[in-house]
């Protein structure tokens, strides 16, 4: 019997200590819906006010498929679908969507060949009863040219004559439009801020600024009263003699107001900020990102400025190195490693000012492949590869950055790759969608997340606590998933702690919530 007892207080003692490591969180399955198009692609997915969500997919069609329309679906709380409407759209550019007051709004970009001009439109309509009506923001005269809003991460094409950038603040309460054009001698550059009820707040003409650089915005902060944006981006110089240690370009800082602009540049020997992102704090401004001690696409710490929001001073700045044990994370004990091709996905920022931050090792690449009939196609692959995260104190200070090593490559919908992050007391967890059964261990030291191949897929959650220490788990077996997630594209409900996913198969869709306790 004592014996017996201690077998049985060993194992609840294994069980509750097991229970301990487990992620906090919960998970329910909506029920598996029918869906007419196969082909589609999730473009907003956000809460609708009354407890329910409201999806948007540009949805394709035909033998060759071409876009046909946009499917906007309502589900109530239980995640119960509860109605669709199949608004029948095509030939626009869609931009981006965002739902505020009851209206869901889409933002499209046309070109206009009677007159001549490119056309911003806004298509809005009540979700009660949906009639879309269109409303024309702005146009700007210009030759029709090839991919206007392309956006490439490492380089930026300024010769085709016009260009544009539409970017949102974190919180969705207001945007920029850019819109550059350049044709003979004229050249115009006008920077123009709307609230999300469609407002324009002002429009600033910038043309000044780009006679010896191009610029090319990448993210914005925007002030509570949506009189300032603070936008940030690379400057390309146009007729500067550059060394061969110099790169072609540098991150400035520019404050727009209707009172006028103001530009910092964040240039120091030997150093070369990347990827900066702006942050407004309770009275401070700060930019946080990556740095280079040389001048190609490599990162070799984490860079931190302090920045008055009035005169855009650079009160203090940090070089943060990447840590040893970041790059043991990385690369094991392999040495002459590099990080490069770093791209930004988020931003928490705690009450005491701590600042969290993630990004991805994200870049293209190209090939070409036979097709059955026998005909040589270009195609592009897509990779999301490792995730980078870093916790820094108020003053801007290194306290952790990790590592977390993954590889996936897609030729199709991004949606279903890449991850998800979300904060809560301090830890940070990650989202991620995999065919493989478990993270390999290489030299019995680091966890690399791989792709797979089944169909079915698993969903892993990393966990960084305050002291970086890393711990997963797979929380959803793909034999509950029978739907592979959109892992990419949540939604986020802070106030409830949920991560709304949509999954999607063929002919078959349905939601799925995760919930932290």
């Amino acid at each position: 019997m004592k014996r017996r007892f201690i077998l049985l207080y060993l194992l609840l003692t294994g069980v509750l200590m097991s229970a301990q490591e487990k992620m906090p969180v919960s998970y329910d399955f909506g029920e598996k819906f029918s869906d007419r198009y196969r082909y589609s692609n999730l473009l907003t997915i956000s809460d609708d006010g009354t407890g329910g969500y409201i999806l948007v997919r540009a949805y394709y069609q035909g033998l060759i498929l071409k876009p046909k329309g946009y499917l906007i679906e309502r589900y109530n709380n239980n995640l119960e679908l509860v109605s669709e409407y199949n608004y029948k759209l095509k030939g626009l550019n869609f931009v981006d969507g965002f739902f505020k007051n009851g209206q869901l709004n889409l933002l499209f970009l046309d070109y206009n060949y009677n007159r001549g001009q490119y056309e911003y439109w806004v298509h809005t309509s009540p979700i009660i009863d949906f009639n879309f009506r269109p409303k024309k923001l702005l146009s700007i005269a210009s030759e029709e040219v090839r991919n206007p809003v392309g956006k490439n991460y490492y380089n930026r094409n300024f010769s085709s004559g016009f260009s544009t950038t539409i970017l949102f603040n974190e919180e969705k309460t207001g945007f920029v439009i850019s819109t550059h054009h350049k044709k003979g001698k004229q050249n115009k550059h006008i920077i123009h801020l709307y609230d999300t009820a469609l407002n324009k707040q002002f429009e600033h003409d910038f043309s000044h600024e780009i006679e010896e650089k191009n610029y090319a915005f990448e993210n914005v902060a925007i002030s509570s009263d949506l009189q300032t944006a603070y936008i940030v981006g690379k400057a390309y110089f146009k007729k500067k003699r550059f060394r061969v240690d110099e790169r072609k370009f540098q991150y400035e800082l520019i404050k727009v107001s209707p009172g006028g602009s103001k530009t910092q540049s964040f240039v120091d020997p030997g150093k070369y900020p990347e990827a900066l992102y702006p942050i407004i704090l309770k009275n401070r401004l700060v930019c946080a990102g990556f740095y280079a001690d040389r001048k190609d696409n490599r990162y070799n710490g984490i860079a931190y400025f302090d920045v008055s929001p009035v005169s855009l001073d650079i009160n203090s700045k940090k070089y943060n190195p990447f840590s040893q044990q970041f790059m043991e994370d990385k690369f094991g004990r392999e040495e002459e490693k590099v990080i490069k091709n770093l791209v930004f996905k988020g931003v928490e920022v705690t009450p005491s000012e701590e600042i969290f931050f993630n990004a991805e090792e994200y870049f293209v690449t190209t090939g070409m492949e036979v097709t059955g009939a026998g005909q040589r196609v270009k195609l592009e692959r897509f990779h999301h590869n490792d995730i980078v995260s870093a916790k820094l104190d108020p003053k801007g200070n290194l306290i952790w950055a990790r590592n977390i090593n993954k590889t996936e490559v897609t030729q199709g919908d991004g949606a279903y790759a890449s991850y998800s992050s979300y904060c809560k007391n301090g830890k940070t967890y990650f989202f991620i969608c995999t065919a493989s059964e478990n993270p390999q261990l290489i030299n019995n030291e680091r966890l690399i997340f791989k792709q797979g191949l089944s169909r079915n897929r698993n969903v892993f959650m990393i966990s960084l606590d305050e002291n970086g220490v890393m711990d997963y788990e797979k929380i959803i077996d793909n034999q509950e998933a029978r739907l592979p997630l959109m892992v990419s594209k949540p939604l986020k409900i802070s106030n409830d702690d949920n991560m709304l996913f949509y999954a999607k198969r063929g002919s078959k869709k349905q939601l799925v919530k995760v919930s932290f306790l």
